[in-house]
């Protein structure tokens, strides 16, 4: 497996971002190791909150809301996933998989010991934060889930998602702050939809070339859209386990993602622990809530972990 490592100065003078970088050696799946980087913040004994991003963001995603949550007294967590961020990135597109992103993350909760966790999940964050959840249910307390699904393949796909699979898929160059600045636009607000230069540039910093987007570029592929797919028989073991799952269990959707519209409610009927949970709908957000209202975001969850605790 080859494998790429960004450079550190790539990350120089991020704005908003200046969390002390953490690194950890998980296996590779092919007897080598990879470098998972994460955000580590706030006091070692506060309760854990795992902020788990998607494609094709990092950790960056989460500069507003890790402040706000570290001063209510809890420990963020916020890993770049592989392919991601700070994090290692192999060079093919056939280095990565589902599976591999789900084994990935687990070794990263035992490598850290991680327990009593909320998890916040958006976007893949919950296609493969969930998965840990039915892995290991028992490491954690409760769930936030935003702008996400997990999907089986056995119902038709949003066309959004549908239009972007074959635009990363097929796309003679990804870029990353301009994909960033087209899903900005989906936000109602007309302030938040003209994502800044330097926050497009920040988003797009891990990936000095094209060499390094090999992992955001077959991301999109791996969401389940049929049901003969190889990753949906998983995903509906996971449903088995998220049936049944009877922790606090929030949703906390944006008004204005055409992607995920509806996936709450999806939640909200099949989910336990949703049952009673004061359920909110973030007002003119897009997809990327956490950059359209980040800091209301990382309120609802402080709010939630008060309220189940």
């Amino acid at each position: 497996m080859k494998v790429l490592r960004t450079p550190d100065d790539r990350f120089k003078n991020i704005p908003g971002y200046p969390f002390e970088p953490h690194y950890v050696e998980i296996p590779d799946g092919e007897g080598g190791s990879l470098r998972m980087h994460y955000v580590d913040e706030g006091p070692r004994g506060g309760n854990i909150v795992l902020l788990m991003h998607g494609e094709p963001s990092w950790s960056f995603l989460y500069r507003k809301m890790i402040p706000l949550i570290t001063e209510a007294g809890l420990r963020v967590i916020a890993p770049d996933l592989i392919g991601f961020g700070k994090s290692d990135k192999p060079a093919s597109t056939q280095d990565y998989s589902y599976q591999r992103h789900v084994d990935w993350m687990l070794s990263l909760l035992d490598a850290l010991k991680l327990n009593g966790i909320t998890l916040f999940c958006q976007d893949w964050g919950g296609l493969i934060g969930l998965r840990l959840v039915a892995a290991r249910p028992h490491l954690f307390a409760r769930v936030v889930a935003g702008n996400t699904d997990l999907p089986t393949g056995d119902v038709p796909m949003a066309k959004a998602f549908m239009s972007w699979q074959k635009y990363a898929r097929e796309t003679p160059e990804m870029d990353v702050g301009l994909i960033m600045k087209m899903t900005n636009a989906f936000a109602k607000n007309p302030r938040l939809q003209n994502l800044s230069d330097e926050i497009a540039a920040a988003y797009a910093a891990p990936f000095p070339d094209q060499s390094y987007t090999a992992g955001a570029r077959i991301f999109p592929s791996f969401v389940p859209t049929r049901p003969d797919d190889p990753s949906s028989e998983p995903n509906r073991r996971a449903w088995e386990v998220l049936s049944a799952f009877t922790k606090p269990f929030l949703t906390a959707f944006s008004d204005s993602d055409p992607v995920t519209r509806g996936y709450d409610l999806d939640f909200q009927k099949r989910v336990p622990g949703c049952q009673g949970q004061p359920h909110v709908t973030i007002q003119d957000a897009g997809h990327f809530l956490q950059e359209d209202k980040g800091e209301e975001v990382a309120q609802v969850i402080i709010d939630f972990i008060a309220k189940t605790k």
